[in-house]
């Protein structure tokens, strides 16, 4: 069973349909007896870093999280739930984020002819044999939607990047915790094969 952490972020139910989609049963929670009890956790996202720690905190979450990285229940972070895995964002001063990954959270720079937020299909470089991309050829095209991106302390935790504006670090994977700033959800048959090698780990 794959715990779907809710704590009121949205884009729950296309990550459910898409676990579904592959087979894989799953539960949209915020009981922390049921999260902890899954054989996996995803903490999907949208909308503000600052808010997402209030309603996390609120929710009594924050502990369950931290503890469920440190079970190694194999956990997934997906855009905003990757930037909540981090320690701070600029998109919200003040603000601590969940601390679990060393790094932080960047506004995507202004430059001519871009648009921000960065809303669309990018390629991804891979690099340092990530777990999630087993079995890739090339660089995947995913689907993003931010206006912040990560900047990880630790290059080798990296195991995607994109371009736009930025260097995006857009995948990570330390130990059991893996996080994604794009939607692998929304990203077709390269995102569904992503998915997978989550439920396999």
């Amino acid at each position: 069973m794959i715990a779907i952490i809710d704590y009121d972020a949205g884009n729950l139910k296309s990550v459910k349909k898409a676990l579904a989609y592959l087979g894989e049963e799953s539960i949209i929670t915020r009981e922390p007896e049921e999260i902890l009890r899954a054989d996996k956790v995803i903490l999907p996202g949208v909308g503000s870093f600052g808010d997402a720690m209030e309603h996390l905190t609120e929710l009594g979450l924050v502990p369950v999280i931290r503890e469920a990285a440190e079970r190694q229940i194999p956990f997934l972070g997906i855009c905003l739930g990757l930037q909540l895995l981090f320690e701070s964002s600029e998109e919200s001063s003040g603000a601590e984020g969940l601390g679990i990954l060393k790094g932080r959270i960047v506004r995507i720079p202004d430059r001519e002819g871009l648009k921000i937020p960065h809303i669309g299909w990018n390629s991804l470089k891979l690099k340092h044999n990530g777990r999630l991309f087993a079995g890739f050829d090339g660089e995947p095209y995913v689907y993003f939607v931010h206006s912040y991106y990560l900047e990880a302390e630790d290059e080798q935790i990296v195991k995607a990047s994109a371009e736009y504006s930025a260097h995006i670090h857009a995948s990570v994977e330390q130990g059991n915790v893996f996080a994604c700033q794009f939607h692998p959800e929304k990203s077709g048959a390269a995102g569904l094969r992503i998915l997978r090698n989550f439920c396999e780990v």
